[in-house]
């Protein structure tokens, strides 16, 4: 068994060693900053992910639940005295893990049930300094019957600003993600600016913010593009009252125009896909999916001009 100091500089060391010289290395050198969600293979195992992930000449994988744990904390592939073999297996592969994706809700008003959302997230954190992850998702995620906007935007940005101290010194930037009834900027940069925090940023489910936020993406990015440090891109179609999603370019959704402008506002981070196999199983297999996102986004960088980013 090792101590906690010794697995956490293990653990750096490894993660650190593909990426210090990254541009000698041609399968980093060739790598564009695509990514997927791991919400979309829920039934993967971690070697089949990692596999797949290197195969299609992803960069990064995030983290959203690992076959029947949806805690990330308590999955035995993450266990502490497995990490330092995690961080070898992704370098070997030449990944990273872009972000841990928490369950955590700010918008709870029960003092138990708010001291359990910030106790999930404070434990995804430390996951996250331990496997050297920039980026920990939290939700909003609703506006509470019966409590005034005001009182409510106030709330969730204390349990923002409260994560943010404790990730800051941990190398952890919490990300709130436009989810649930925060899709449309003024609102996100509202809770933004009152956490006023600088481990406290965005994730920006490029998705949301159109078809729930009906905002044009190029007007989210110019809003919110300073405070966006990951993001979510998928597509989908109307389905009655609802949405259906589908294969990448060939719904309504304007994932081309999103990249773009998020490359325009010099965005340096991932865009990984969310498929929601997870929540919706009916939809494609994520060997299909997954690949055929990784060969169209591939396109749409290289037309906006985003190159690969080694050391990224």
């Amino acid at each position: 068994m090792i101590n906690r100091r010794q697995f956490l500089e293990t653990s750096a060391a490894l993660l650190a060693a593909p990426y210090a010289g990254g541009h000698d290395r041609p399968h980093m050198r060739d790598r564009l900053p695509l990514g997927f969600s791991t919400l979309g293979c829920p039934a993967w195992t971690w070697t089949e992910i990692l596999n797949f992930a290197a195969a299609h000449d992803f960069a990064a994988i995030e983290l959203r639940g690992l076959q029947a744990n949806m805690d990330l904390t308590k999955a035995p592939e993450l266990a502490p005295q497995r990490l330092p073999s995690v961080a070898g297996q992704l370098a070997a592969r030449g990944l990273r893990v872009s972000c841990l994706g928490a369950s955590a809700e700010m918008h709870q008003m029960d003092d138990a049930k708010r001291a359990a959302q910030l106790d999930e997230a404070r434990r995804f954190i430390d996951l996250a300094q331990a496997l050297g992850v920039p980026y920990v998702r939290v939700f909003g995620n609703k506006y509470v019957e019966g409590v005034p906007r005001d009182v409510m935007l106030t709330h969730i940005a204390r349990g923002l600003r409260e994560l943010g101290d404790y990730a800051r010194p941990r190398n952890v930037t919490v990300l709130i993600e436009s989810h649930g009834d925060f899709t449309d900027s003024p609102a996100l940069l509202e809770l933004l600016r009152r956490a006023d925090s600088p481990a406290v940023a965005l994730l920006w489910d490029a998705h949301h913010t159109f078809v729930s936020g009906k905002e044009a993406p190029e007007d989210t990015v110019r809003q919110l593009g300073r405070y966006i440090r990951h993001t979510h891109v998928k597509d989908s179609v109307p389905q009655g009252s609802d949405r259906r999603y589908v294969l990448t370019g060939t719904g309504d959704v304007p994932v081309r125009r999103q990249i773009e402008a998020l490359a325009k506002s010099g965005y340096r981070g991932y865009y990984s896909f969310e498929w929601e196999k997870r929540w919706h199983p009916d939809i494609e297999a994520p060997e299909v999916a997954i690949a055929q996102f990784a060969t169209v986004a591939r396109g749409y960088l290289l037309g906006a001009g985003v190159g690969a980013t080694p050391g990224r």
